[in-house]
């Protein structure tokens, strides 16, 4: 059973390692310790598996948030999160004429992307503008009431 333990422990390490959610790195640890225990007592499953899951628990509810925090971004830079979601808010330049129709271009965080004016409004070229909404890759945008230096 212990090998058993070990292979659920690195599956989850290995889930953690692509989704950085910190809760299959603390289902790693519970499954390390009931791995542990069944080293020392090898016949009494039940008693593993709830070492696994109180040790899993404590630390997803004790441990995580800590662990979160830790690792969420901080200090000056542009972030965003999500696929596309995440965009929503950002600023950028116009490249071309952005209209209504999805002809036009605009600059956000070093990608070009098609965009569409909000409201119909036509922007100009070199405009600075704020991402309002995505569809598929189309950024919604309007024109930002203030310029700002972009970096």
């Amino acid at each position: 059973m212990v090998i058993v333990w070990v292979v659920i422990a690195a599956a989850l390490v290995a889930v953690e390692m692509h989704h950085l959610a910190f809760y299959a790195m603390f289902a790693a640890a519970g499954a390390l310790a009931a791995a542990l225990v069944a080293v020392l007592a090898p016949s009494v499953v039940p008693l593993q598996i709830g070492v696994g899951i109180g040790v899993a628990a404590a630390g997803i509810l004790l441990v995580r948030p800590y662990v979160s925090r830790a690792f969420a971004p901080r200090g000056p830079g542009a972030r965003i999160g999500g696929v596309h979601g995440g965009l929503v808010a950002s600023r950028g330049i116009t490249l071309d004429d952005v209209t209504s129709e999805p002809v036009g271009h605009v600059r956000i965080l070093g990608e070009r992307w098609l965009a569409v004016a909000w409201e119909g409004q036509p922007i100009q070229p070199q405009t600075p503008v704020i991402v309002m909404d995505v569809t598929g890759t189309t950024l919604t945008v309007r024109a930002a009431e203030q310029p700002w230096e972009l970096t």
